[in-house]
């Protein structure tokens, strides 16, 4: 009897808290997703057999037993989330090139944005390759302009054909980073590379295509017809999601003074542009008593709000910040249709589920995030002080201020840990910047650029379109300016791989739990933050190419050269939270020697990396007294006994980092997860530096 109460306590636990459940079902469609992304064998189709009848037998014992029903539903959830993560990834499975290709490229453009080097980019589609099969061929290729082409205006719908060098693209940078080759497979991006010739027009956008994309082009080139400068390509990009015409200083200034949300098209972008419509439409209607004695100009307000978010979606390119606007925008005025409490956690709930049954892979993604954590935040914590603070203690006429004040506060800290994780750095006058722009974005410059798209017909749109520009200028001269302060960016070291699911996890526990169970998520939050500070870094990293190699040194990590290698570089840094340039970093003590022949003291260990012309002809010499050696090239005879890396195995393993265990050296692998987007798995070894690094001294 004793046994039987302790195995359904749980259960009736979950049966009184069933007016609280629902928004668990979008978390553990996420547990589910992370599942899935979290194995490194490809699952089969006995693991999609296997969560189909857990699936049908949660069903089954959801409706059979009322007791069981919150546990059947939660099993329902999860094993959605894998079947969902599986059937999105084989429905996108595309080809990427499995080899550096240099020739002739044709395609249709289909997005133009710019890289981090300020470069024009072309994503294109249609891809024609020579000598390349169809079937072999990517459907989307992205290609930096590395010289300018006056000549030619890019618009979506046009076929052009250039010269490129094209690769598939690039995994880690280091074990555990951010994994390009995985985001660039959910895109169907199956190749990206450069060009320094001309691209040449072959056709004109055909009659009808890409109606959407060209509209968008459109709008933002007549926008910055009528304003000037970066003030200009700030409010297109805001308005039209097409950021083309800013420049990466703009763009790096924004995200120093934690603005880069503004620019992106959000939630925020979104409610400000259908508040607007939607208020001017209620109480304009209102004004009219004919029509206000004969309709709800609430509801006829609320249909038409919602057909301008939909096509604010997909004029800005649905990305995933902005679909998750919507299905809340929608949820919001569907609410005010059927005379029902809109903004709930149940709202974010629903948005949260369809956005990850409909596109897994957004749970990786940085927008994601950091766009539900903020929401999330803002609903419980404006939810909390309803009562006490809004009714009670702040006088109506501070209301405006201190809802600017608190919403600021509450996205800012709800979203810096996932800022902090992703981005290796926390803003810290973020909160200033955001205090002194948001109002000039919601109140400027989103209701003026709706404006000017109803007086664009009659040839009336410059005056709005003169007062976005001047709002964006404030922007964009705040953006500069906190950017500009001292140490208005601190560095952060990256978090181990557990740190945001525990972290996650434990925060959505105290957020969505009731009762004396609700401040055990306190735990794995402050794991999850112990974790993070306790986090280690690699004693030395090998790129992909192993032409850059950065050693930990009692200065931050010392890199092998000064220039090339400038993406590993710059992310190997910041993962260890340390925000200084490739040039200063190859100054610091750790590498000695020519720039082709550069030894260092790996734990004690003596060690070189050869590179340049000619680097494989100095093998023999310097394996006679180094302990390990790092080849930039391929090794034809490698001497016996020679510990050796070269560019063969690092082509098998990608980058490498090793790590002080002990008396011992751990080589880690970045390649050797065998998944969808993965590279065709090859056999590889590696040098066995075990018992060969003494202890190191104190530094």
């Amino acid at each position: 009897m004793a046994v039987e109460r302790a195995l359904l306590a749980p259960l009736e636990l979950l049966q009184s808290a069933r007016g609280m459940l629902f928004p668990w079902i979008a978390v553990l469609v996420g547990c589910g997703i992370g599942a899935w992304f979290s194995v490194r064998i490809e699952p089969g189709a006995g693991s999609y057999s296997l969560a189909a009848l857990v699936l049908a037998g949660g069903l089954a014992l959801a409706a059979r037993l009322e007791l069981a029903r919150p546990l059947g539903l939660a099993v329902v959830a999860l094993a959605a989330g894998w079947i969902a993560a599986g059937i999105r990834a084989h429905s996108l499975d595309a080809p990427m090139l499995n080899f550096r290709y240099y020739g002739p490229v044709e395609g249709r453009i289909v997005e133009i944005d710019r890289s981090q080097s300020d470069a024009l980019r072309l994503t294109l589609d249609q891809v024609v390759l020579q000598e390349v099969a169809p079937a072999k061929t990517p459907l989307r290729v992205r290609v930096s302009l590395q010289e300018a082409q006056d000549w030619l205006q890019p618009t979506p719908g046009q076929v052009v054909i250039l010269t490129a060098n094209l690769a598939a693209p690039e995994g880690p940078v280091e074990p555990g980073a951010f994994d390009f080759r995985r985001m660039a497979f959910f895109d169907q991006l199956g190749a990206v590379g450069y060009t320094r010739t001309s691209v040449l027009l072959l056709e004109e956008p055909a009659e009808g295509a890409l109606p959407i994309d060209r509209l968008r082009s459109w709008l933002t080139q007549g926008m910055l017809a009528h304003m000037d400068g970066q003030a200009g390509a700030f409010a297109a990009g805001a308005m039209t999601g097409d950021r083309s015409a800013i420049t990466e200083e703009t763009v790096q200034a924004l995200r120093d003074s934690s603005l880069a949300h503004l620019l992106a098209i959000s939630g925020m972008n979104m409610a400000f542009l259908t508040g607007f419509v939607f208020a001017l439409l209620r109480y304009g209607l209102a004004l009219v008593p004919y029509v206000a004695l004969r309709l709800n100009s609430k509801k006829v307000a609320a249909v038409i709000s919602l057909g301008v978010a939909l096509f604010y979606l997909l004029l800005s390119g649905a990305n995933v910040a902005t679909e998750r606007a919507f299905i809340m925008i929608a949820v919001f005025l569907g609410a005010v249709l059927l005379d029902r409490r809109s903004l709930t956690l149940r709202s974010v709930a629903v948005a949260g589920t369809l956005l990850l049954l409909a596109k897994p892979e957004s749970l990786l993604e940085p927008g994601f995030q950091m766009s539900f954590a903020a929401t999330i935040a803002l609903i419980t914590g404006f939810a909390a002080l309803d009562g006490s603070i809004y009714r009670e203690r702040v006088p109506r006429w501070l209301m405006p201020v201190f809802t600017l004040v608190l919403s600021s506060l509450i996205g800012g800290l709800s979203t810096a840990p996932y800022a902090a994780a992703h981005f290796n750095r926390f803003t810290d006058y973020g909160l200033l910047a955001n205090l002194l722009t948001v109002p000039v974005m919601g109140a400027v410059i989103m209701p003026a650029g709706a404006v000017a798209a109803l007086l664009a017909p009659f040839g009336l749109a410059g005056l709005p379109l003169w007062v976005m520009e001047q709002g964006a200028r404030w922007i964009l001269f705040v953006a500069h300016w906190t950017a500009g302060l001292d140490g208005s960016v601190t560095a952060i070291p990256a978090p181990g791989p557990w740190v945001l699911p525990m972290f996650t996890l434990g925060a959505l526990w105290l957020i969505l739990w009731r009762g004396r169970m609700q401040l055990a998520g306190a735990l794995p939050v402050l794991a999850a933050l112990g974790l993070w500070l306790a986090a280690d870094r690699p004693l030395l990293l090998v790129s992909g190419d192993g032409r850059l190699l950065g050693l930990e040194g009692p200065e931050g990590r010392a890199l092998s050269a000064a220039k090339g290698g400038g993406f590993a570089a710059e992310n190997w840094l910041q993962n260890d939270g340390d925000l200084t340039e490739q040039a200063l970093a190859a100054e610091r003590p750790g590498f000695d020697g020519p720039k082709g022949e550069r030894w260092f003291d790996l734990a004690g260990l003596r060690a070189v990396t050869l590179s340049g012309k000619g680097a494989e002809t100095k093998l023999a010499e310097v394996c006679r007294s180094a302990g390990l050696v790092v080849l930039a090239a391929e090794a034809g005879a490698a001497p016996e006994n020679c510990p050796l890396i070269d560019a063969k195995t690092l082509s098998a393993t990608g980058a490498l980092a090793l790590w002080q265990e002990g008396d011992s050296l751990r080589i880690e692998a970045t390649k050797g997860a065998q998944r969808l987007w993965s590279p065709s798995a090859r056999a590889f070894s590696l040098p066995d530096l075990s018992g060969k690094a003494p202890e190191l001294a104190t530094q």
